[in-house]
């Protein structure tokens, strides 16, 4: 038998078993002990034994983080270009862990072997792995952003709702670090309150920066690498011939596969506002600046103005993301300069208007202005006087007891309760779905936040969904 075809319909069973499994309570041998979708108790002295399925870049990150927090059994390793230098080193760290190129075998023939995957490859394959994941009973560390389309993260959080003795995560590391426990803190002392603007900036260069935004095709077709398979790194988009600019990195410059400098860094910048400030989607999406917009990769810069209603006591917010090198936002008076590029003089007027920033944000509330980096960076208050005058009533910052990766092992083991579940992360991706969608028609969007539709336009809504997956591919979409 085919060991695709084989490994697919375990898959399909598998949904089918655990969709019906949800109706009965899971069952807790202990506080400290999980029973696993193996039927295997994971006490609080064993490892979670874990596959790691993109082992370059960073997801070769992830696998040495989880890997270091001595939590982890590393049993198997997939990447669909083995033989790339990316992968040498955890390749090297791990010489006799079994290694397959296509995730499907690696679930049919191993799939007995482990609790829990990590998830490290492009964009547009998060879906179907994590898919694939739930629907065999494991546990899913997937990198940020949870997907490429609005639907697929849908899906994606329909799917772990539905397999509730199993953990998920989203890999924004920082939302285990120093800015979650601060911002939780301090909006619950009612520090962080009546928030109605925020500005997240992103302004270091990116891959496509400088390409021909002029162009009429994908880049012309090259020789794959005979290490590479490219019909499994295609996944579910449609295809393309194969062009170095497409792979390593290069593939979040462009809409069929990444979601550009908004899904990357939106999820360590705006995560804990968006949490804690209980933000969920927003009704209005649109494009301030959108220069050097082309169908095809991101726009040199983009200026995207997102709009969210009044929640409970908390007014309306408009968050305003920037990016591109020269596109770089106000900063209000006693900004100071802790946070502006070191490599940048100070303006000789004495006025505060950088050249570049350090990817961050600024929040402002009726009372006080904050600003903060990115990842796990702490808030400041600003002007410097007036953090002064607050110093005495700010609350006590609780010491993060795990980080991202250990609280999700620990999570696997009934330990914790992971910080960035589907349930969280989910909407978060779905912000920068819609984000990105504006990007590529360059346009604005009203969404309906009760039936999660695009009610002006027609062609966006149906971006919503995105082209068919590619065949072979369609069975992921099916819970």
């Amino acid at each position: 038998m085919n060991s695709n075809n084989n490994s697919r319909r375990s898959f399909l069973k598998n949904t089918v078993l655990l969709s019906a499994s949800t109706a009965f309570p899971t069952i807790w041998s202990s506080s400290s002990a999980q029973t696993s979708p193996l039927g295997k108790t994971i006490r609080a002295g064993e490892k979670v034994n874990l596959a790691c399925i993109g082992i370059g870049n960073q997801g070769g990150s992830d696998v040495m983080s989880l890997y270091k927090t001595g939590l982890a059994n590393i049993v198997a390793l997939c990447d669909v270009d083995m033989g790339a230098p990316q992968t040498l080193k955890v390749l090297e760290m791990f010489p006799n862990v079994p290694r397959f190129q296509d995730f499907r075998q690696m679930f049919d023939k191993m799939g007995n072997q482990f609790e829990a995957v990590s998830v490290g490859v492009p964009d547009h394959s998060h879906f179907p792995i994590t898919m694939m994941a739930l629907g065999m009973g494991k546990h899913v560390f997937v990198e940020k952003p949870m997907a490429r389309t609005f639907n697929e993260v849908a899906l994606m959080m329909k799917a772990a709702k539905n397999r509730p003795n199993l953990v998920t995560q989203m890999g924004n590391q920082g939302h285990s670090e120093a800015n979650y426990f601060q911002f939780k803190a301090w909006k619950e002392a009612g520090i962080i309150k009546d928030v109605t603007a925020i500005t997240a900036h992103m302004n270091s260069a990116r891959r496509w920066h400088g390409w021909d935004t002029t162009i009429k095709n994908f880049p012309a077709g090259q020789p794959v690498p005979n290490t590479l398979d490219w019909d499994i790194w295609q996944g579910v988009t449609q295809p393309h011939d194969y062009n170095i600019d497409l792979v390593n990195g290069q593939w979040r410059s462009w809409y069929d596969y990444g979601l550009g400098a908004l899904g990357d860094w939106g999820a360590h910048i705006i995560d804990t506002a968006h949490e804690f400030l209980d933000l969920g989607l927003p009704y209005e999406v649109s494009m301030q600046k959108a220069e050097g917009h082309n169908p095809f990769f991101y726009p040199q810069s983009s200026t995207i103005l997102f709009r969210f209603p009044a929640r409970g006591n908390m007014p309306p917010l408009d968050i305003t993301w920037y990016d591109g090198v020269n596109n770089i936002p106000p900063v209000p008076a006693g900004y100071g300069n802790v946070s502006l590029d070191p490599n940048i003089p100070a303006a000789s007027n004495g006025k505060i208007q950088p050249s570049k920033l350090n990817p961050g944000k600024i929040i402002y509330s009726k009372e006080l202005t904050f600003k903060g980096g990115s990842h796990g960076s702490t808030l400041s208050i600003i002007p410097e006087e007036k953090a002064k005058d607050m110093a005495s009533k700010l609350p006590e910052v609780p010491v993060s007891p795990s980080n991202h990766y250990a609280n999700f092992l620990k999570a696997c083991k009934g330990e914790e309760k992971t910080r960035s579940p589907f349930e969280i992360a989910g909407p978060l991706s779905q912000i920068f779905s819609l984000g990105v969608m504006a990007q590529k028609l360059n346009t604005k969007l009203e969404f309906d936040r009760a039936t999660k539709t695009i009610t002006n336009n027609k062609l966006a809504n149906q971006l919503l969904v995105g082209l068919p997956p590619r065949k072979g591919w369609e069975q992921y979409y099916k819970i």
